[in-house]
């Protein structure tokens, strides 16, 4: 069942003793926007495979429902709401309905994102804004609305999904690279506003990713990428931290990736 707008215990996470330091998130309640493919749909997976109670929102139905066909359901723990996080009407019912079902908020990924590609002549205005709005305004909607609700669990995560195009900028980039450097430093400011009352705040900037982001085409040959589920990984990691360390930023690149690919 999607709904048209979204998806307790303490704060202190409780961690593994393997290894692997995977975190335990039994009871809590995380919102990945952006969560119905590629990278937000690999987090939504890990963060399920951990424990936590799982809201995926996005803008089309159809690609949530077929998203949520995919994700492990036990005991109504997922919970795929469409809504667009560029409007803060939307982002207000988001995270009331997630409160409603599930009690509390102590993770938001900040993952939607979009990007078109064009030299700065040649981008239209429409493109400009759907970009900015959609790559900072609505994680600034969303990170405004989470604070009190993870003050009320005296601490949480603010987790933006970033890119290496903020500090790496590349001709066509305009829009996309001016979008993601706010974003980073966005990031940055959040951090030191919050982190006092045990608000952790990170970004994380992949490099080149092997999903069918903003045009649909197939990832054949892009062994060389990095794969969505490296980016769940980090996230675990971020996750899993001891309390007493902050890691604020990761840069995630491709091992051995293609010459001049720029990542």
């Amino acid at each position: 069942m999607i709904l048209d707008l979204f998806c307790q215990k303490p704060y202190r996470t409780r961690y593994s003793n393997n290894m692997t330091n995977i975190p335990q998130l039994e009871g809590k309640v995380a919102i990945v926007t952006g969560g119905s493919s590629g990278i937000g749909l690999a987090i939504a997976k890990r963060l399920l495979a951990c424990g936590a109670n799982v809201t995926i929102s996005g803008r089309d139905a159809v690609r949530l429902e077929h998203a949520a066909q995919q994700l492990p359901n036990d005991n109504g723990r997922l919970c795929p709401v469409r809504a667009d996080v560029r409007d803060p009407m939307q982002v207000k019912t988001l995270f009331d309905r997630t409160v409603k079902q599930f009690g509390a908020v102590d993770i938001l990924i900040n993952n939607a994102g979009i990007g078109a590609f064009a030299k700065v002549a040649d981008l239209t205005l429409d493109q400009w804004h759907a970009i900015i709005e959609t790559n900072l305004n609505a994680v600034f909607y969303c990170c405004r609305e989470a604070i009190p609700y993870l003050r009320q669990r005296n601490g949480g995560w603010l987790i933006n999904i970033s890119s290496l195009a903020g500090k790496n900028s590349f001709p066509g980039g305009g829009a996309y690279c001016a979008s993601k450097a706010a974003l980073n430093a966005f990031s940055e400011v959040l951090m030191q506003e919050v982190r006092h009352e045990d608000i952790r705040v990170n970004y994380i900037m992949p490099g080149s990713v092997a999903t069918s982001f903003n045009d649909g085409k197939s990832q054949e040959g892009a062994d060389w990428k990095i794969a969505a589920d490296d980016v769940a990984q980090v996230v675990l990691d971020v996750l899993s931290l001891n309390q007493r360390s902050l890691v604020s930023r990761v840069e995630v690149r491709p091992s051995k990736p293609k010459k001049n690919s720029g990542t």
